[in-house]
């Protein structure tokens, strides 16, 4: 058994409004209480982490960001910098997802920024790597997993691991119903796991790896029995308080 403690984490995307985050939280919140062991975080858009603060007040359930500036402070309007999320007793943020990388153009060096700007205030990263399609049937899976995790190595160093947290996400299998066996899921974790045992065994052994594809209660179980998948970065299925709920059992 790992004893690497899961940790189930929300993305709700660019999703919510207020009247409509209020019961989804109440009712998670509801949940959580009667009986989960893993480590649960909600990260909702921007605009929302004060509401959410606060209604997470005594859950026991953390409170993360999606995304943040790769700079301090400045003029970069519309950026929200690190200290900022600070304020708002943020504990988690999600670095280098597959849209902000696809959509926004992000590369690995500015994710590798992000990355640093995270941890040096006192953020955990969930740092965000895969593939896409065309790269899986090519065989390309590894190589790129290891240059994603490798732009951030040789920018934060390896110590850095010790308090972040990777989602292995294949972009194929994200919003598309898709989902890794746990077989092709384990073997990307395994993977991820070896590559940072290279520069240290303690923090890869510790570090914990989420899986983030079209997680959903009917399959979680399955994935989350897997020896290096240590839990999950879920979208759509954490919308719905039943589905994400029974998810966060599972692990």
């Amino acid at each position: 058994m790992s004893k690497r403690r899961p940790l189930v984490a929300a993305n709700w995307k660019m999703n919510g409004t207020l009247s409509s985050i209020r019961p989804l939280l109440a009712s998670i919140c509801k949940g959580i209480a009667e009986g989960v062991k893993a480590e649960i975080a909600i990260c909702p858009p921007y605009v929302y982490l004060g509401e959410v603060a606060r209604l997470l007040e005594q859950a026991g359930i953390a409170l993360g960001a999606q995304n943040l500036a790769r700079h301090d402070a400045g003029a970069y309007t519309g950026e929200v910098a690190a200290a900022m999320l600070k304020d708002y007793q943020c504990r988690y943020v999600i670095v280098g997802h597959s849209e902000r990388r696809t959509l926004y153009g992000e590369t690995d060096a500015v994710v590798a920024d992000k990355f640093v700007q995270a941890t040096k205030n006192g953020l955990t990263p969930i740092l965000c790597i895969g593939e896409y399609l065309e790269e899986r049937e090519a065989g390309e899976t590894e190589n790129v997993l290891a240059r994603q995790l490798d732009a951030v190595i040789e920018k934060a160093g390896i110590a850095a691991f010790d308090k972040a947290v990777i989602a292995y996400e294949p972009v194929w299998a994200i919003g598309t119903g898709k989902t890794a066996t746990p077989g092709q899921a384990e073997e990307a974790h395994a993977f991820i796991r070896l590559r940072l045992a290279r520069h240290d065994d303690k923090i890869a052994d510790q570090l914990r790896i989420l899986y983030g594809g079209s997680v959903k209660a009917a399959n979680a179980e399955e994935l989350f029995n897997m020896a290096d998948i240590d839990g999950g970065l879920i979208g759509g299925a954490s919308l719905q308080a039943d589905e994400f709920l029974a998810i966060c059992r599972a692990a």
